[in-house]
């Protein structure tokens, strides 16, 4: 995927103003024409990098201010607060999000903050939970986090000269550059725990509920928990999260990617992914992995020059619950509710214990009309995601439709648009009034009452 142009007018613009120039003169000093830095300002060329390099040689300049839309998300971000029900008549499309990022940053910036902050007591408490930081935080990132990627990258490329498989590769690492061995417990003596550190006995003390993929998953996580520990600090640090349980939050995040980043480096993951059409089966079967691990890895193939397909992950429970989301790069907002819909296929892959259900799903998504996302949900092989007995998730992975007809798994599924089956974002932020499933009412809806007629739903509202 190419990579998007940097517009970035309006900075350059407020720096000019700052140092009291006219564009002859700060042209002059750029060593550019005055016509050109006037096209730059007004978003009619990008930003070149030697123009980059000339803005910091020559001025005070710190260049992420360049890329402002960043603090917010990006375009997706702001797609996923203006979705609010609030805003649901004024129809704002992508375009004018664009436009409004690109020519006044600024003010989108304080916008997202006065959004992020609530307005009422019930919003605030809802946007200072420890997660939603987390989540928020990691969405920014769009979930990839380049230089851990580089890191695992080499570190598996070490391992892999050492020994071939990658479960005994870890535990040498953890024995020969630790001193700790790995040892498998009966469920009994590790009660409750899929994972100990034992520094008394030397011991990485794993469950024998635990299998392979979910063992060596954890061998990496305590690899990162060792030699990463500084720079996961530093970008949890750099998150400025107000709440210690959000930051300790981001932090097992990242040593989770980065132990999933070990186990998939990021080059060799692409090419497989590419030269098997992201066929998730063999993709499981070639790197040791769950179909959990394998979808969250999805969602991070973000490198620039070397992306991916821009894929979201969830994992649901039977309540329909999100114990887990990331949009990554998709832009999508089927994960925004509290509560997944009970049309979507993640539900009845409780059912279908270890096979990928498949479903073109379809919704009304504020700012750009109806979008279909092909999704693939599977249960973690009929133990639940954790690997524990008694644990009930299905992970649904999910791509929009139609860049979805590479994928091995899209092979004999109708793609064409308009043949999606119509969900929504749970039924308190879903406004489709011709659902049998409807449990609840829009939140903000207009309810309707008429004695004579009585509909196929309880509920009958307007948009008021």
């Amino acid at each position: 995927m190419a990579d998007t142009a940097l517009l970035a007018g309006p900075a350059l613009r407020r720096l000019r103003r700052r140092e009291g120039l006219t564009q002859a003169a700060m042209a002059d000093r750029l060593g550019i024409s005055a016509s050109y830095l006037n096209l730059v300002e007004h978003n009619r060329r990008p930003v070149s990098a030697r123009l980059v390099v000339q803005l910091v040689e020559h001025f005070d300049f710190d260049p992420r201010v360049l890329r402002q839309e960043e603090a917010v998300g990006g375009i997706d971000g702001m797609r996923r607060r203006l979705a609010d029900e609030r805003f649901a008549d004024l129809e704002i499309d992508r375009e004018e999000i664009v436009e409004w990022l690109a020519s006044v940053p600024q003010a989108a910036v304080a916008f997202a903050r006065l959004y992020d902050a609530g307005v009422s007591a019930g919003e605030a408490a809802a946007q200072a939970s420890p997660l939603t930081l987390a989540r928020r935080e990691i969405e920014r990132w769009r979930n990839h986090f380049a230089d851990l990627d580089v890191a695992a990258e080499e570190l598996a490329d070490e391992l892999r000269l050492s020994n071939a498989d990658i479960g005994q590769a870890l535990t040498e690492r953890l024995r020969q550059r630790h001193q700790i061995s790995v040892r498998i417990l009966p469920s009994d003596v590790l009660v409750g725990s899929l994972r100990r550190l034992d520094l008394h006995a030397r011991q990485l003390q794993l469950s024998e509920m635990l299998g392979p993929p979910s063992r060596n998953f954890q061998v990496a996580v305590q690899l990162a928990l060792l030699e990463q520990r500084g720079a996961i600090r530093s970008l949890v640090q750099g998150a400025q999260l107000p709440d210690e349980a959000a930051r300790q939050f981001l932090a097992r995040h990242l040593y989770s990617y980065f132990a999933a980043a070990v186990l998939m480096p990021y080059g060799r993951f692409l090419r497989a992914c590419e030269q098997t059409g992201y066929d998730l089966v063999i993709l499981q079967r070639r790197f040791g992995v769950s179909f959990e691990q394998l979808a969250h890895r999805l969602t991070t193939l973000q490198r620039v020059g070397q992306r991916g397909l821009p894929f979201f992950m969830a994992r649901i429970d039977r309540a329909g619950q999100f114990s887990k989301r990331y949009a990554g790069a998709s832009g999508t907002l089927l994960l925004e509710g509290e509560f997944s819909c009970p049309l979507w296929i993640a539900h009845q892959a409780f059912e279908r214990a270890g096979r990928i259900c498949v479903q073109l799903a379809g919704m009304e998504e504020a700012g750009q009309g109806a979008r279909e996302w092909l999704t693939l949900a599977c249960t973690s092989e009929g133990q639940g995601a954790s690997g524990m007995d008694g644990a009930q998730f299905v992970t649904v992975l999910g791509i929009e439709a139609k860049l979805a007809s590479q994928l091995a798994q899209a092979r004999g599924i109708s793609l064409e648009p308009g043949g999606a089956t119509p969900i929504g974002p749970g039924c308190e932020r879903c406004f489709r009034p011709d659902c049998f499933q409807r449990s609840l009412p829009p939140r903000g809806a207009a309810l309707q009452f008429e004695e004579r007629v009585r509909g196929m739903t309880p509920f009958e509202f307007g948009h008021g």
